[in-house]
């Protein structure tokens, strides 16, 4: 006999399928009729718009006063210079948020985003082409990369560089494309439940798996503004979505960075890309 539905039906599985080393896709299921899409639009928004990334943010060039400007030895006009520039993908290797880099170039040559990459830098894309040398000339310039989400114009990047600095419009975000698709699916003899299936690609300073994480603790993070009105402890929360469930989702999203390791434990995680507590039971799995 069928029976009244007295709470939506949790979805209970997670798939992960890795394309390649910057596209996978996650799906989850099943869901109740119209959920599928509640869940994939905001999810789809936040990985767009939240992602963090790092994108160069300004250029000195020695003998170049604008970005409209030449310089004697160098093909390229400043403005070409800073378009090829826009087109790398950097990553700080060393844990900061900023980093400010020089570089001297002294001999005829062709420049790629191979030859900006240091040990506390990295450029992802590094075939990348910059600038042709044609003459025996040094060509010396700075570059600020930042980390950050979103989009930042050069008028406001303006303020926070010095003077002498070309501000360079910043695109932070390390995700080139989501979509996602909602596949009907049959539970109990029901064909209307859903699976949401997510592509996600990113630019290779994250992987997408990991861009998938972060947004949703973004997702989790900002929903629990409402604990403060109704009292909801995240616990409560959890017990009260997963009766059936032994699994902790609250300490599987715990950062490892908020645990209280040894210098030793933590750069052992770090250096296996262990983020949160959860990759670990992924690993024992």
């Amino acid at each position: 006999m069928k029976k009244f539905v007295t709470a939506p039906f949790l979805p209970t599985e997670v798939g992960i399928e890795k394309i390649s080393q910057n596209v996978a896709k996650i799906s989850a299921y099943p869901f109740e009729s119209g959920y599928g899409i509640t869940l994939a639009h905001p999810m789809r928004r936040l990985l767009m718009s939240s992602s963090v990334g790092y994108s160069v943010i300004a250029v000195h060039i020695e003998g170049a006063a604008h970005e409209f400007d030449t310089v004697r030895g160098m093909l390229e006009d400043i403005s070409i210079f800073i378009i090829n520039l826009k087109n790398m993908r950097f990553k700080i290797n060393n844990g900061d948020d900023r980093i400010e880099v020089k570089y001297t170039f002294n001999s005829k040559q062709t420049i790629t985003g191979a030859e900006l990459s240091n040990d506390d830098l990295t450029v992802i894309n590094g075939d990348t082409y910059l600038a042709t040398i044609n003459d025996d000339y040094s060509l010396t310039f700075s570059i600020i990369v930042q980390k950050g989400i979103g989009y930042v114009s050069s008028e406001e990047i303006r303020s926070m560089v010095s003077k002498e600095y070309i501000p360079i419009d910043a695109f932070f975000s390390p995700v080139r494309k989501v979509t996602y698709e909602i596949e009907k699916m049959l539970v109990e003899d029901n064909p209307n439940f859903e699976k949401v299936v997510f592509t996600v690609e990113t630019n290779g300073q994250i992987s997408p798996i990991d861009a998938f994480k972060e947004s949703v603790t973004i997702m989790y993070d900002q929903m629990s503004v409402f604990n403060k009105v109704f009292n909801l402890s995240d616990v409560q929360m959890v017990e009260n979505s997963f009766e059936d469930s032994n699994v902790d989702l609250k300490a599987l999203i715990v950062k490892i960075e908020d645990l209280d390791l040894s210098a030793r434990s933590f750069n052992s995680l770090d250096r296996a890309k262990i983020k949160y507590v959860g990759d670990l039971a992924l690993m024992s799995e």
